[in-house]
């Protein structure tokens, strides 16, 4: 009896394409469950390092609010607030700091130059906000990552709370 007959079987019942077919399939199966252990892993960043603390100033133009006052007493009472980077979720984060900035507008002056002085209207219904937010984020050669997301000046933010969801811009980025 030789190994393989006319019909291209070894010992005359199992055919090689099956045999091969088997053995990529097992070849498979030790690939995905034996090989790649912790290291393997797909969703680690290149050239991640250690996590560490990381201060965020936020600044929030002309946000629409009725009541600017209830809206600060929030943020101070709450501590924090769920923050989304690039339209990717990136948790939950602490609020360091919150201040409303004052409204104000160019007023020109009869000897040609401009002050920027307070604004008189009374209900204009928009307010401008400074807040520092604190988290822990991967330190990568490219800096901080918050969720998946990288954090640098100029970076839009998405705040979401209980009452509110606006956007800000990141304009300034610390690391502990």
């Amino acid at each position: 009896m030789t190994i393989l007959d006319s019909k291209g079987r070894l010992f005359g019942k199992v055919s090689i394409l099956d045999l091969g077919a088997a053995l990529v399939i097992l070849l498979v199966i030790v690939g995905i469950f034996v090989v790649p252990g912790t290291s393997g892993s797909v969703a680690q960043l290149p050239g991640s390092s250690a996590t560490k603390a990381v201060e965020v100033d936020l600044i929030v133009r002309g946000l629409s609010v009725r009541h600017p006052e209830d809206l600060m007493s929030q943020f101070r009472e709450e501590k924090k607030t769920n923050i989304v980077i690039r339209n990717q979720p990136a948790g939950k984060v602490d609020i360091v700091s919150v201040k409303e900035l004052p409204r104000l507008v160019i007023v020109p002056q009869p000897d040609g130059s401009a002050k920027a002085l307070p604004d008189p209207r009374p209900d204009t219904f928009s307010t401008d906000i400074l807040m520092t937010l604190g988290g822990q984020a991967t330190i990568t050669d490219d800096g901080p990552v918050l969720g998946n997301s990288k954090l640098k000046i100029g970076t839009p933010v998405e705040l979401e709370g209980k009452d509110y969801n606006f956007n800000a811009s990141v304009i300034d980025v610390r690391v502990e």
